[in-house]
């Protein structure tokens, strides 16, 4: 986040007009990118993406949503200060992204709405925001993409394999242990 956010606040500071050309998608830090520019240009089939804090493996809106719904006496400690990390977290990349909305002229009432909606975790991380639900939420979204963007789009070919996905893989990752696989007094660890 470090990294990105001195990215945004760089080309928040660029006194020339930025504009961000969006062919397929940019997500979380890519989006984060995207809102400091003057001008967001997104293919009309492209997708921008949440920006909602993560820690670790977890969304940090689904670690606080643990500590609304269950008793906290039954929370361990650990999930608790996870819980105001998380708070803290998605308080920071709110607030930055209403700085550079501010900036970028959003009014004071869509800053706080598009910085709210975007952080808050009511998506998974990985939730396509297509271009016109871009636009209705109030993002200054435009489709005229042009033509020399998808030409150099082909100068530069992905391979099938590295296709962006998500896979969920549990941290710490664990193989489950069979009776078999414990060590016992006369098997080393």
């Amino acid at each position: 986040m470090l990294a990105t956010e001195q990215i945004a606040h760089a080309l928040i500071q660029h006194k020339a007009d930025v504009t961000v050309f969006i062919p397929h998608y940019a997500m979380s830090g890519g989006t984060l990118l995207a809102l400091a520019a003057d001008q967001i240009v997104l293919d009309e089939n492209a997708v921008l993406g949440p920006v909602d804090p993560q820690l670790g493996n977890f969304p940090a809106g689904s670690i606080i949503k643990v500590t609304e719904e269950k008793d906290k006496n039954k929370i361990d400690d650990e999930t608790l200060i996870l819980a105001d990390i998380s708070k803290k977290a998605i308080n920071q990349v709110r607030n930055f992204i209403k700085k550079i909305l501010l900036a970028n002229n959003y009014s004071e009432e869509s800053s706080e709405r598009l910085s709210q909606v975007l952080t808050e975790g009511k998506w998974t991380h990985d939730y396509p925001i297509a271009f016109e639900e871009a636009k209705e939420m109030g993002l200054n979204v435009s489709s005229e993409m042009p033509k020399d963007i998808y030409e150099l789009m082909d100068l530069y070919p992905q391979s099938p394999s590295m296709r962006p996905s998500v896979q969920y893989i549990p941290l710490p990752y664990r193989l489950p242990q069979t009776p078999s696989s414990k060590p016992g007094p006369n098997k080393k660890r």
